[in-house]
């Protein structure tokens, strides 16, 4: 079955804003809490889908992803299902709101249970950094999409443990102070019910173990900083600022830890000969004061190669032609933008003498003057450009 819109279930329009969507799940938890709603299992669902749809839109890293990519970006729990209460890490966003629904329900309700459990602690061994890398493409790249290298460093499993920290014949043990839990529990009560604060331990950093005799490696951390090469895979119509996750090819995690995403951000090298407008392009053609009166087939350079273009008689300078479907294509559409051909009647700087006579016997022509200005000349200028 496939998964439904996060927006829809919030009941928000995509581009809300984040105290919109803070709003909204506020009323989801209210209105579905299980406490409320004993027994109703789909009620008891439709609580867990709304922390799972705030989870991502109230996450500044999670929300751009799925808005571009939708589920099929985010990967793991949030891509086909599975999402569990430890996936949940905005629980401390809402305390107020859990606090409140504690004392309605007696202080030992579902907010107590699930987030007292899972809390700010963190169990089993942390996740791996996240890495930032720029990628600059050409124009021509983000028209056609690429596929490119990149070289990065980050850090991965040691060799000489395998990731678990420990040196060469010896192991871990279960810490002492969390028992293996990787968190530590402190209970206290209130007028209005029994609150749980969990936190991370800080013994075993909520790895549920302990290294007694570290790796020389690795000085006991379970990985080591290496270079590796990736393969990124550019669509067609990227822009400066958008960017590519590469999820699980960040750093590992300490002693086993999962490891973090590799963020990809494009940025849009400057072409020699064309300006970016969205998914259109401009580019300026100088011609001459003959091609302008009497009109000329030309060739225009374009993102694939050149096209042929007419210029009628008559053309004013400054008058915008447009090659349909020569621009840049729409990132996961199915339209392409248009080449915009800016015309520029370019007058020369010398003359030789043949062209200076010319040039003065044109201009005892009565037909060649401009006329005179004034609203009307501007007015018909307009017109002729198109404005």
């Amino acid at each position: 079955m496939s998964k439904r819109d996060y927006y829809e279930i919030l009941g928000l329009e995509k581009g809300a804003s984040d105290d919109d969507i803070k709003k909204a799940y506020r009323k989801n938890a209210m209105k579905f809490h299980p406490d409320r709603n004993p027994g109703d299992a789909e009620a008891e669902a439709q609580f867990k889908e709304a922390a799972e749809a705030y989870e991502v839109l109230g996450d500044a890293q999670k929300r751009p992803v799925y808005d571009q990519y939708g589920h099929q970006g985010l990967g793991g729990p949030f891509q086909g299902g599975g999402f569990q209460w430890t996936d949940f890490t905005h629980a401390t966003d809402f305390e107020d709101i859990f606090s409140n629904l504690d004392a309605v329900f007696g202080g030992g309700g579902i907010f107590g249970d699930i987030f007292g459990r899972r809390g700010g602690g963190q169990r089993g061994p942390g996740r791996g950094e996240d890495l930032r890398i720029s990628l600059k493409l050409s124009m021509e790249e983000i028209s056609a999409g690429a596929q490119k290298k990149i070289k990065l460093s980050r850090l991965d499993k040691c060799d000489s443990c395998s990731g678990n920290g420990a040196k060469a014949g010896s192991g871990s043990s279960t810490c002492n102070v969390c028992n293996g839990m990787g968190q530590v529990r402190q209970a206290t009560r209130s007028l209005f019910g029994q609150f749980v604060n969990v936190a991370t331990c800080p013994e075993c950093n909520g790895e549920g173990s302990t290294v007694s005799d570290p790796c020389p490696d690795c000085s006991g951390e379970g990985r080591t900083k290496k270079a590796v090469s990736l393969s990124v895979n550019i669509p067609a119509g990227v822009s400066d600022g958008n960017y590519i996750p590469l999820k699980g090819q960040g750093s590992v995690g300490r002693r086993g830890g999962p490891a973090g995403d590799c963020m990809v951000f494009i940025e849009e090298a400057e072409h020699e000969a064309f300006d970016r407008h969205g998914d259109d392009i401009l580019y300026e053609l100088a011609i001459s004061f003959s091609q302008a009166a009497l009109g000329a087939e030309v060739k225009v350079p374009t993102l694939n190669g050149k096209a042929g273009m007419k210029v009628p008689p008559g053309t004013q300078s400054g008058q915008i032609f447009r090659l349909r479907g020569k621009g840049i294509p729409e990132l996961n559409g199915y339209r392409t933008g248009d080449q915009l051909v800016r015309v520029m009647v370019w007058t020369p700087s010398k003359l030789n003498k043949k062209e200076e006579d010319l040039f003065r016997e044109l201009a005892d022509l009565e037909n060649v003057q401009p006329p005179e200005g004034g609203k009307g000349f501007f007015e018909r200028m307009k017109e002729v450009l198109g404005g």
